[in-house]
């Protein structure tokens, strides 16, 4: 006799039962510029008077300026610092700082008059000095700065503020300063991979009658992750058999390393050759890998075809024209997303030569020749270097608005390259935590951490910070491999041994990308778990759908996971055995 065998789905949010005595991390961030600045986050954590409410208790001048506190016409308490004649002359405080924890800071500051000017919040410690983060400060108004740091090693640290404008007043409120552990950093990862990767689904297995089958063992396999994880590829993979046995094992997204960058395509003028991209492409449709676009245009000078740096500005219209709507049109509808403009806050080759709108002119047009990919903008040293001016998440952000202004109003995506020389993940949060206030989608574009002994612990390190964080949308690696080696960050050796960064992202699919759970039914048929939103496949573990039954046709179901609605909402699957 056949027993028909139904395994009812019912999803629910988790909402609760992670780390119950950690302290949470505050994701917030705004980028108005307030006429009052907002409490300090954590009340200041370990800041001494962050409010200003006790006068300059707590607090001291770094360099040779003068401090007071003022007050403002609603009563608000604030530090200033005046007569500046260095960049570093500002307000100090002094701290005991722990290299096991990781510090989450943020302050809100002004200048007293000019034009906006960058300030960057630093720690002096005795083995050297590090930026915690940096915003564009503004006169009238406060601004809301936000980063984060580790130290080297346990001991005294000085925190002080700096702007190359000496000649401004820098002002100072709501300072905090949260050190959590490891766990807890840990525990914040944790809670947002339940609450924005997973649902808690319960299964119940029944038979034809209606009663449960319990103390079945079922194997829960993921076949497919919804979370985008992937590596970038180059055209060695081509002719590389257990290159393509390795690679496909474990990515369905990836990104052309050069093959599809102008200097690839069209070497010398009008003789266009996209041979490569187009194999490289008919190898990820034949094996399901989705591909991102990289690049259309590339704002360095030094990374255009030899020939375009020379053209006069008429000339360069006329050869980006033909260059956007030839790549586009070739694989419009063929891959998932477009590099529109790459790198174009450290770089302005175009619009130096087309004008200030040349970038906003290149994404209207892109959207008109590929509606289905989205568009990034791309860009390094955002979520890498909390000194970094030219690509700070506040650039970035100001960059979106030029693009806008400029005439696009299409929609845009975020890309953060993430090429790592030094690894500050508290500081890497707050940069997501800011971005994520364009409430554009987010992608870590080309994902790579510099050599070195401690490269895949590092690695390990960023890989959970991007996927635990919720405003992060996808992850590709920037690992395309080369007998000659690869760009800064190999995942194997040249016969395709895992080295350890390659035991990393296995350890990293596994839990994540690839995971199988056993479990058993309860006396009434149940099962409940936490899975990862995906595509999966289940199968008795025995083989068979009941002791009875030895010879049913089908021994596995498939069913999908996805984020909920509402926890109210109840997926059914109905599976005939």
């Amino acid at each position: 006799m056949m027993i028909r065998t139904r395994f009812h789905l019912f999803c629910f949010l988790l909402i609760s039962g992670i780390v119950a005595h950690a302290t949470q991390y505050d994701y917030s961030f705004t980028t108005e510029c307030l006429e009052n600045p907002k409490k300090p986050q954590y009340d200041g954590g370990i800041v001494t008077n962050p409010e200003l409410k006790d006068g300059l208790r707590g607090w001291v001048s770094f360099g040779n300026p003068k401090l007071e506190v003022r007050r403002s016409k609603t009563g608000n308490e604030f530090i200033v610092a005046y007569q500046r004649n260095r960049s570093v002359d500002s307000v100090s405080q002094k701290f005991f700082m722990d290299k096991e924890k990781l510090y989450t800071f943020s302050a809100w500051v002004q200048v007293s008059h000019g034009d906006d000017a960058i300030v960057v919040a630093t720690f002096k410690t005795p083995s050297g000095f590090y930026d915690a983060g940096s915003t564009i400060a503004k006169s009238g108004c406060w601004s809301m700065l936000k980063g984060g740091l580790t130290v080297n090693e346990s001991g005294s640290a000085q925190l002080y503020f700096q702007s190359e404008n000496a000649s401004i007043d820098i002002w100072v409120d709501s300072v905090s300063l949260q050190p959590f552990t490891k766990a807890e950093w840990r525990s914040h990862q944790d809670e947002s991979i339940e609450k924005v990767r997973k649902s808690k689904v319960k299964l119940q297995v029944v038979d034809s009658e209606g009663k449960p089958l319990a103390n079945r063992t079922l194997t829960i396999a993921q076949k497919f992750a919804r979370f985008p994880f992937g590596c970038a590829i180059n055209s060695n993979i081509l002719n590389n058999q257990d290159y393509k046995n390795w690679f496909t094992s474990r990515f369905k997204y990836t990104t052309f390393e050069n093959e599809m960058k102008w200097y690839s395509n069209e070497r010398i003028q009008n003789q266009e050759d996209y041979s490569k991209a187009d194999a490289l492409l008919y190898f990820a449709k034949s094996n399901g890998i989705s591909v991102r676009g990289h690049n259309v245009f590339w704002n360095n000078p030094n990374d255009q075809p030899y020939w375009v740096p020379n053209l006069e500005p008429w000339q360069l219209a006329a050869a980006a024209t033909k260059r956007i709507n030839s790549i586009m049109r070739r694989y419009s509808g063929q891959v998932i997303a477009w590099d529109v403009v790459n790198e174009n806050m450290h770089f302005n080759f175009f619009e130096s030569k087309l004008g200030v709108t040349a970038s906003s002119k290149f994404y209207t047009t892109a959207r008109a020749l590929d509606r289905s990919a989205a568009l990034f903008l791309n860009e390094y040293n955002t979520i890498e270097q909390p000194g970094e001016g030219s690509a700070s998440p506040d650039a970035y952000l100001r960059k979106i608005r030029e693009i806008r202004a400029g005439g696009y109003r299409g929609p845009l995506s975020i890309g953060l390259e993430g090429h790592f020389t030094q690894v500050n993940i508290p500081y890497m949060r707050s940069a997501i935590d800011k971005m994520a206030s364009a409430r554009l989608p987010i992608w870590i574009t080309e994902l790579d951490i510099q050599p070195g002994y401690d490269q895949a612990a590092f690695l390990e390190q960023v890989l959970r910070e991007a996927h635990a964080h919720p405003a992060v949308n996808g992850i590709v690696m920037w690992s395309a491999w080369s007998p000659n080696g690869c760009y800064r960050m190999c995942l194997t050796d040249n016969n395709f041994r895992n080295l350890p960064t390659g035991d990393v992202v296995d350890k990293i699919i596994g839990e994540f990308f690839g995971a199988v759970v056993m479990a058993t039914t309860d006396g009434d048929g149940f099962i409940e778990t936490s899975l990862i939103h995906g595509d999966y496949e289940v199968r008795f573990a025995d083989g068979y759908l009941s002791e009875k039954d030895t010879q049913s046709s089908r021994m596995s179901w498939g069913f999908k996971v996805e984020a909920m609605g509402s926890s109210q909402d109840v997926l059914n699957i109905n599976i005939m055995g």
